[in-house]
């Protein structure tokens, strides 16, 4: 179940509305702070304008979502916090029940963004800390996938270039704690499916060393292995 489209309109389906105990205006509509049953057993309770939930509200579904924060015309819109039946939590920013603005998203695994969204999905700045190695992306997302200038920071060393589809991706450097840095690139390749054309094509990247950019390191890696974090997964939608 999304999170974005699940939760029942009360009075405006004009159908068995469930139970109700609250305040009420002149016109009989919910308004002002109220409790509800409604008809698939979701609960709410909070604040209503004109038969609409407008307000600071708790709503919570049957399979153990819930979500508490700011509604405006029956939608979650401001700041608000899910908590996801997996585990998972979001606390941040909503524009008509989608994801928007700043927010934090904590993943059942541990690992946390923190940053823009957009649409439900990682858009504008952000960071991705990984919890199993605490290496962390940092930069540009475009569309739920790391896009654009960033730099993927680790325990000794952090890459610092341009990503595409969450691949390093062109000129870039590596800078050690050392002092030494290695400048190079990063050479894409996509391997098309000959058998099936709708399956997503085998990417692989591929670091060219070109120099040494400080005369005192004695040495560095000749070829530098792609940054564990791009070997993990960084959920493309978060639903329930």
């Amino acid at each position: 179940m999304s999170d974005s489209g699940s939760e029942e309109s009360e009075e405006e389906q004009g159908i068995y509305l469930g139970e109700y105990e609250g305040e009420r205006n002149d016109d009989g509509e919910r308004h002002g702070h109220g409790k509800a049953i409604l008809p698939n057993r979701d609960t709410y309770e909070g604040q209503y304008e004109n038969g609409k939930r407008n307000g600071q509200g708790k709503y919570r579904f049957t399979n153990g979502a819930c979500y508490i924060g700011e509604y405006f015309q029956n939608k979650k819109h401001g700041h608000g916090i899910f908590y996801y039946p997996d585990g998972s939590k979001y606390e941040g920013g909503w524009a008509e029940d989608h994801r928007h603005g700043h927010g934090v998203y904590t993943y059942p695994n541990g690992d946390i963004y923190d940053g823009e969204w957009f649409n439900d999905q990682r858009h504008g700045q952000g960071e991705y800390t990984h919890s199993g190695t605490g290496s962390k992306y940092v930069g540009t997302w475009s569309e739920g996938k790391q896009d654009g200038a960033g730099e993927i920071i680790h325990l000794n060393h952090r890459y610092v270039g341009n990503f595409k589809g969450n691949y390093p991706c062109g000129p870039g450097k590596y800078v050690f704690d050392s002092g030494c840095e290695q400048h190079g690139m990063y050479v894409l390749h996509q391997k098309e499916n000959e058998e099936d054309e709708e399956v997503e094509p085998e990417i692989s990247v591929k670091w060219v060393a070109e120099k040494l950019v400080q005369p005192y390191c004695k040495a560095a890696p000749e070829s530098v292995v792609v940054p564990d974090i791009n070997q993990q997964t960084c959920p493309e939608n978060e639903v329930m």
